[in-house]
């Protein structure tokens, strides 16, 4: 099913996407988990991403690049803050273009026994999720997260 919201609070600075999956949650953390099926989702469909580091510990980092239509490559990473397999993850978000941002990832399972994501992604400030949307996150993420159901 995918994604079923998106929320933006710019008072909070934060923007919230559900998503739901026919999978069990566990099956679903390894989305997360597996830096081969990372690579299959991260980037939106014509950004396809390449994971160079993954470690989902915490302070540990996952470094990646995406790869643009033309060949171009922009890379970005995470500072993984905390974790607790399979249900939740956190981390700093950026690439050397915008300014970072701190995700939080919830998985839960639901009565049908599939799994409710929810991302929520902070923004520094109004100005920087102004700038960050505008430049196309949103609709990026949302597109990356089509790309799920077809793992699952």
């Amino acid at each position: 099913m995918s994604v079923t919201s998106v929320h933006k609070d710019p008072a909070a600075r934060t923007m919230t996407i559900t998503s739901e999956f026919a999978a069990p949650v566990g099956r679903v953390w390894r989305l997360w988990a597996d830096p081969r099926q990372l690579e299959r989702w991260w980037g939106p469909p014509t950004h396809p991403a390449t994971v160079i580091a993954h470690d989902l510990s915490p302070g540990g980092k996952v470094s990646y690049f995406v790869t643009g239509p033309e060949g171009d490559r922009m890379t970005g990473w995470w500072d993984v803050v905390a974790v607790d397999p399979p249900t939740w993850l956190a981390f700093e978000m950026g690439d050397p273009n915008i300014p970072a941002m701190t995700v939080r990832v919830d998985l839960a399972e639901l009565p049908t026994g599939g799994t409710r994501m929810v991302i929520e992604v902070s923004f520094g400030s109004a100005d920087d999720m102004d700038l960050l949307i505008g430049m196309g996150f949103e609709a990026g993420l949302t597109a990356a997260l089509t790309q799920t159901d077809a793992l699952l």
